[in-house]
């Protein structure tokens, strides 16, 4: 195959972000659990909770989506896959994303659902509760990939968020069909714990099938993997079957496993935490970048921690600051 002209392609969830100031009394006062992430199973319910936010940001979001933005932030090539529906919301997402550079020629899917939104409200102390309606996001099928995209990427990218539906699962299946074909890495993220408890045995199965190359997690969701509440034990387990694992400990930085070989990185040190929207999609933008430019997995690593520290200063799942800038600093 020829030389891969992009860093990265991610398959996932498209959708807009819709992200607000809160407190604690409103999230009461909508029976909504802090922190947590739930689902909005009709377009009703979004309708309902949108219009009781206050004022807000918008742009196209999502877990892969968020982290390809990240890469195209950093200077790099990223390409993204993912179903909106034929509607101004997925009008909006696809402009936003293309926008900021980013490949993106999935069709619009014409009919219900609609295109998907997440409704973000976010509380003094940077605690997120995620309100999301899949919406058309749920309904991307293998007909839609675009393989001369996918065997472009160095890196094919996958959201486990997106696993949910047998649709899109499927679809991921013949991706990394695809990317495997073409003698690509993949890389593979947990996204949630609650999503982990839901497909822990096809994670598992991805994972001792040897088609992961690159395992993203965060503490909770390496421990949920491996039904242990003992760090050291899920990452032992986890770290011996596959190349690179690659997880996040908020405050305590983050550490990879590759081939045996134990790596860390301190979290980068911010005044205060604003918003945590974004942290581990922004890290996995980091890291993913490093990669596919062939550099160590310790300066990756710095990569995703510096992306991480940015976007969790303010507002929004999209960095603000020179992250370009920013990394050639910290990597001197």
């Amino acid at each position: 195959m020829p030389a891969p002209t992009l860093d990265v392609v991610a398959i996932g969830n498209a959708i807009v972000d819709v992200i607000a100031q809160s407190d604690d009394a409103f999230l009461a006062e909508q029976g909504l659990a802090k922190g947590a992430m739930q689902l909005l199973f009709t377009s009703e319910e979004a309708e309902a909770l949108y219009a009781k936010m206050g004022p807000g940001i918008e742009a196209s979001g999502g877990s892969a989506a968020n982290t390809v933005a990240g890469i195209a932030a950093l200077g790099g090539n990223a390409g993204f896959i993912g179903q909106v529906a034929d509607d101004q919301l997925g009008k909006v997402f696809r402009h936003d994303i293309t926008a900021l550079g980013v490949a993106f020629d999935t069709a619009g899917r014409a009919g219900e659902p609609p295109t998907a939104r997440c409704l973000i409200l976010v509380t003094s102390d940077g605690e997120r509760t995620m309100n999301t309606f899949l919406g058309a996001s749920q309904h991307l099928p293998a007909s839609a990939l675009d393989k001369g995209l996918i065997e472009s990427g160095a890196i094919l990218y996958l959201e486990g968020y997106l696993w949910d539906p047998q649709e899109p699962r499927a679809a991921m299946d013949a991706a990394i069909r695809i990317a495997r074909g073409a003698g690509r890495k993949i890389a593979f993220t947990l996204s949630d714990g609650l999503c982990v408890d839901r497909h822990r045995g096809d994670f598992q199965r991805l994972i001792d099938e040897g088609r992961i190359d690159i395992l993203f997690a965060n503490e909770d969701e390496i421990k949920s993997l491996n039904q242990t509440d003992d760090f050291e034990t899920a990452v032992a387990a986890t770290s011996a079957k596959l190349p690179l694992l690659v997880v996040t400990r908020s405050e305590m930085g983050a550490i990879a496993i590759a081939d045996g070989e134990r790596f860390a990185v301190p979290a980068e040190p911010i005044a205060r935490v604003v918003d945590a929207t974004g942290a581990g999609d922004l890290f996995a933008a980091g890291f993913l970048a490093g990669q596919a430019r062939r550099h160590s997995v310790e300066d990756s690593l710095a990569m995703g921690a510096v992306c991480a520290a940015e976007v969790i200063s303010h507002y929004g799942a999209r960095p603000e600051a020179d992250l370009r800038a920013l990394v050639a600093k910290r990597l001197g």
